[in-house]
């Protein structure tokens, strides 16, 4: 029987979950609505609108939070954009644009009622969440809940994302793994972003990628095939810590309802990508 309560739910609903967040990062709508408020077309719109919620901070605040970004690519891009759109103009453009994309991408189910539960469900989960410790995802509790159950469906899946995230970013520190050596390992593992995705679209260079790996063979956390056996069990110890911090939306809402979370969140996720959401040659395994 499977498990929806405590962490072990936690995992389970975060992969039922995370699509219905993340399209948003590579849906055009969201390109078009942030240069539409006057940011660039790039890397800008996403650094802008994902640390908006935060407001105009500064490229080592986004750098810190975001974690597996090269700073130097997060310092092209932050502060630049606050000179160009208000955070209110960012964070109304990013709402349109998950509007528009989710309309593209579902079709007529943004309308049925299965959405509506799913959102309905996935906001309970976020009632009365904890916060220290987590900027990201406090930033975004204090925005204001949408009407329409597509976007409530996105801002909860958002805060629960943000909610994990944060987490995360603990559990690598204890794992003693810097932003750079998460995205290698994470990608050593299979299930993630493929190498030249993750080197294009975290800024890293060919040397400087090629240098951590080196160091993580140092460490015997790598060898020549891939991730070592050590390096197995620290990326599973990483992926443990992260549901054990990230298990109280599910804790909150019980076994029965995160089931029924797990089983409407798969069906949209798998919806999203059959009509096109991921570009192919980003992710290994989705």
């Amino acid at each position: 029987m499977t498990d929806f309560s405590g962490a072990g739910a936690a995992g389970r609903a975060n992969r039922a979950l995370e699509s219905l967040h993340a399209m948003i990062y590579f849906a055009p709508e969201a390109d078009e609505e942030y240069q539409r408020v006057g940011l660039k077309r790039g890397r800008m719109g996403y650094f802008a609108s994902r640390s908006a919620a935060m407001g105009p901070v500064s490229p080592g605040v986004v750098t810190a939070t975001f974690y597996n970004f090269h700073p130097g690519l997060v310092a092209h891009n932050i502060p630049r954009a606050w000179t160009l759109a208000s955070t209110d103009d960012v964070l109304a453009a990013r709402y349109t644009a998950v509007d528009r994309a989710l309309r593209r991408l579902l079709g007529d189910a943004v309308d049925a009622p299965e959405l509506g539960e799913l959102a309905a469900l996935t906001r309970a989960a976020t009632e009365d969440l904890p916060a220290h410790g987590r900027p990201l995802f406090a930033a975004h509790t204090e925005l204001p809940w949408p009407d329409a159950p597509h976007l409530v469906l996105w801002h909860a899946a958002t805060l629960l994302r943000e909610f994990r995230g944060d987490g995360h970013l603990a559990a690598l520190l204890d794992g003693e793994l810097s932003g750079l050596e998460a995205l290698i390992t994470h990608c050593a593992t299979g299930h993630g972003f493929t190498e030249p995705a993750a080197k294009a679209s975290r800024g890293w260079s060919e040397d400087e990628w090629n240098t951590c790996v080196d160091a993580l063979r140092d460490r015997g956390i790598l060898d020549g095939s891939g991730l070592t056996a050590g390096g197995v069990a620290l990326r599973d110890s990483v992926e443990r810590t992260t549901d054990r911090l990230s298990a109280a939306p599910w804790t909150h809402l019980g076994a029965e309802r995160t089931g029924r979370v797990v089983e409407l969140g798969t069906a949209f996720s798998r919806q999203l990508a059959a009509n096109g959401a991921w570009p192919d040659g980003v992710f290994a395994n989705r």
